[in-house]
């Protein structure tokens, strides 16, 4: 029993110790985590409804099987293993692609988006209706983000709400750039808005310019990195569908032989891609 007062009488004394330092406050979590980031990259490929989870679900999938294949082809578990690793990354990269691509095709769109709505203003459109005409009149790659925006405007008036909707939908640096402007102007007007938008049109057909002039220069050290990669692996499928040769790499040396390989593989890759790497735009106003 005095064990029992005597954990009773320190537990008190603890927590009123305790109740002399404030509460640690919750972090938030990340909007510019892996799976913010993953989503961005769904959406400009043209996947919005695509969950990263449900990615990760179909890179799972797709790696199991190709280790069932490749060990049933091969019997050799650590080749195997090895070319399930790549299939389960092939989703990734073609997703990656994918929105590399979309987004290069509509880098040079944006600035007819920014003279379109430059010019409904000028004409007297309401800002809402001056957003809402690019779903008819825009660039045909960017229509329908905004031809929803007019319809989601027309069911509930809520600008905000339909802005932050369509930055969503578009997934794109410039676009919240944009986005975060019509909005400053709706809630403290402004004269100078035609002029801000055409210093921004010009500023992103100058960006546009020297960009692909860069990516065009690029193209080699990138095709040379995915050659070298690609080169060492499709000799060792070749390899593995002769039994001798497959059954070499069962062995610890032929795991360890694999594992350096792959380790080389990745680091090589991931070294010469960031030295051809552009610097990318990142969603700072999400």
């Amino acid at each position: 029993m005095d064990a029992l007062w005597g954990a009773v009488l320190g537990l008190g004394l603890f927590m009123v110790w305790w109740s002399f330092w404030p509460p640690p406050q919750r972090r938030e979590r990340t909007r510019d985590g892996w799976s913010a980031r993953t989503q961005d990259h769904l959406v400009r490929a043209g996947a919005p409804s695509v969950t990263p989870a449900a990615l990760v679900g179909v890179a799972a999938g797709l790696g199991i099987v190709t280790f069932i294949v490749v060990a049933g082809l091969s019997d050799a578990a650590p080749i195997a293993a090895c070319f399930a690793v790549l299939a389960a990354r092939a989703p990734f990269a073609l997703v990656s692609a994918r929105a590399r691509a979309r987004s290069q095709a509509t880098r040079e769109l944006w600035p007819e988006v920014v003279d379109s709505l430059a010019s409904g203003i000028r004409a007297g459109l309401a800002l809402p209706e001056a957003v809402a005409q690019i779903g008819d009149r825009g660039p045909v790659a960017l229509r329908e983000p905004f031809a929803l925006f007019a319809e989601d405007y027309r069911a509930s008036g809520r600008f905000h709400d339909c802005l932050d909707a369509l930055k969503g939908r578009l997934a794109d640096p410039v676009a919240d750039r944009l986005v975060e402007t019509l909005r400053i102007t709706r809630d403290v007007g402004g004269t100078d808005v035609g002029r801000v938008l055409r210093t921004l049109a010009e500023f992103l057909r100058d960006d546009a310019r020297t960009r692909g002039e860069l990516e065009a220069r690029q193209s080699w050290t990138v095709n040379a990195a995915r050659l070298a990669v690609a080169a060492p692996w499709a000799v060792l499928a070749m390899l593995a569908t002769q039994g001798s040769n497959a059954a070499a790499y069962n062995s610890p040396a032929g795991v360890v032989v694999l594992a350096l390989g792959g380790a080389s593989t990745v680091v090589a890759y991931r070294l010469m891609m960031r030295v051809g790497q552009l610097p990318e735009e990142a969603r700072v106003l999400r």
